[in-house]
């Protein structure tokens, strides 16, 4: 069986908790395809095997629960193993410093829009942890993005209804595109950042 199809399936045989797992889970780095799983629960509700209002606040709960174990991990951890084994991912001291200015700078920002995007959601609290940003500021703007984001997609499998299957298909197909690009956007803005950084500490040397 397809493990994709697998995992999606925990919604459809659990309900609520398979809802919780998958979204929880994502939110501290492990590879399930929670967005697909809310969009699942949501087209559940239209046919009254679960409720619309039943699936948003379990997300949404989830997903706050999930990215604040991520921050966790990283806060009490993260940091001292990103020192230690950065260098074998060329994650220098230095480079490191810059990006907790960059969280320090735009964290907010940063933790709510990440929530929309592929492989930043997954370690959206990790990094936030790890890069020391202050856990009410965290809380808040996860609980935003975590709203926006459930709401989205509730909104979509909910109106779905008896297209759900092409849906899921759909989503299953270019999750991969959509993390590819997302990958190589944040990898440009972070290029373009540190080009301005360093043009800026030349100007002031």
């Amino acid at each position: 069986m397809n493990p994709f199809h697998a995992l999606t399936g925990l919604v459809g045989h659990y309900g609520y908790p398979g809802l919780a797992l998958l979204v929880g889970a994502e939110g501290f780095g492990v590879p399930t395809p929670g967005q697909t799983a809310i969009v699942l629960g949501a087209g559940y509700a239209t046919h009254g095997r679960l409720t619309v209002v039943g699936v948003a606040v379990t997300a949404f709960l989830a997903a706050v629960a999930g990215d604040s174990v991520g921050y966790l991990i990283g806060r009490y951890g993260g940091r001292r193993l990103i020192l230690r084994h950065g260098r074998r991912v060329r994650l220098t001291p230095e480079r490191y410093a810059r990006m907790e200015a960059v969280m320090n700078r735009h964290g907010p920002k940063l933790v709510a829009a990440a929530r929309f995007v592929d492989g930043l959601r997954q370690f959206n609290g990790l990094v936030a942890g790890a890069t020391g940003m202050p856990w009410p500021r965290f809380v808040l703007w996860n609980a935003i993005g975590a709203a926006a984001w459930v709401g989205l997609w509730t909104t979509v499998g909910y109106t779905a209804g008896d297209h759900l299957r092409a849906l899921v298909v759909e989503l299953h197909r270019f999750q991969w595109y959509l993390l590819a690009t997302a990958v190589v956007l944040t990898l440009a803005y972070v290029a373009w950042w540190l080009t301005r950084r360093s043009a800026r500490d030349r100007r002031s040397s």
